[in-house]
């Protein structure tokens, strides 16, 4: 089989109001614990390969086989963190062992009247049979951020 060689490039922005203060926010994905009690949440997966290391230079891991479908493997990198202001991080997916993308994201934390306000800003680059699924990266990261919300709440 041959895979055709190209590249497509994907930019989102999602922003969402959670009635919780910053510190929880935060601590939601700065915690172990709280992290793993929503990331993924509701997902039909079968979980693998997890590893947490929030801090500067700092890994994340989520591996996990989709029930009756692909393994799917996000890895990241943390590049700047300033507690309960912003988190950076470049990251990887993989689909059954194949290199989907890499990935800028970019995470703030806004103190607003009625708790935090959250913006996500996302810069994708999708590889070969994957170049189109810009659309579905920005749907499943919409997914995760309600995940946090039902948690928040």
């Amino acid at each position: 089989m041959t895979i055709e060689r190209r590249l497509a490039r994907a930019d989102f922005t999602l922003t969402r109001d959670y009635p919780a203060a910053v510190d929880r926010v935060w601590d939601a994905f700065a915690e172990e614990e709280q992290k793993l009690a929503w990331w993924g949440a509701g997902d039909a997966i079968e979980p693998g390969e997890w590893v947490f290391e929030f801090r500067v230079g700092g890994r994340d891991v989520a591996e996990g086989k989709f029930h009756d479908g692909p393994v799917t493997r996000y890895e990241a990198t943390y590049t700047d963190l300033v507690e309960h202001v912003r988190i950076v991080t470049t990251y990887d997916m993989w689909l059954d062992g194949l290199h989907m993308s890499t990935s800028v994201a970019s995470l703030e934390f806004e103190p607003i009247e009625k708790g935090t306000r959250f913006t996500h800003v996302e810069h994708g680059v999708f590889f070969d049979q994957f170049w189109a699924d810009g659309p579905n990266r920005e749907h499943g990261t919409r997914g995760l951020l309600d995940s946090l919300g039902t948690y928040l709440a």
